[in-house]
């Protein structure tokens, strides 16, 4: 269960800490975020210096400290207390206040159900904390990511060039039973994402 309160407080799962990023995690934060693999799906470009990740982190924090409803937080194993990625719940860019979840994890982690153990505590937080509904932007080709917004409970409602001005597959959720999204799709998804 998730409490109402400071985002900068941790939230704890069964096998994860979400909390801020640490400077001294600047050479795993970079680890994650220099590779391909994982920034293709962002629209990123591999951080090439760890510099990069120490500034990144540093924005985290000043942006945590200004308004902790919001922000990118480490998704920490807490058997090691190793971060396995990233969880984020941010306001979308260039919207009317709809607010976006995601998540990047390291290759290492990928597969463990890590991803959506940590989206769904963070969504039960904002929620707690007042939020009406929630959106996912992905690829259309990220499978992965579009599985663990089916996960979450997220519904995929078509494809949207709303946020990011590229096709995207939009995913919604709401905090009521029966509630409608505030918001349509630019066109349906082709039905076989449907039944994915």
């Amino acid at each position: 269960m998730v409490e109402r309160g400071d985002y900068a407080t941790a939230i704890t799962t069964e096998r994860l800490v979400v909390r801020p990023w640490r400077l001294d995690e600047a050479d795993r934060f970079f680890d994650i975020y220099r590779r391909p693999e994982v920034v293709r799906w962002i629209g990123a470009k591999p951080m090439q210096d760890r510099r990069e990740a120490v500034e990144m982190i540093e924005r985290n924090l000043a942006r945590l400290e200004a308004d902790s409803r919001f922000g990118s937080w480490a998704v920490a194993d807490r058997s090691s207390g190793v971060p396995v990625g990233s969880v984020i719940l941010k306001p979308l860019p260039e919207g009317e206040g709809e607010v976006e979840i995601g998540w990047q994890l390291h290759p290492d982690s990928w597969g463990n159900g890590f991803a959506s153990e940590a989206a769904s505590a963070v969504l039960e937080r904002g929620f707690a904390d007042g939020l009406a509904e929630v959106w996912a932007v992905t690829y259309p080709d990220n499978h992965r990511s579009a599985a663990v917004c089916r996960r979450i409970g997220m519904q995929l409602l078509g494809i949207t060039r709303r946020w990011y001005h590229e096709p995207s597959l939009m995913f919604w959720t709401g905090t009521r039973p029966g509630q409608e999204p505030s918001l349509g799709p630019d066109q349906p998804a082709p039905a076989e994402l449907f039944e994915a």
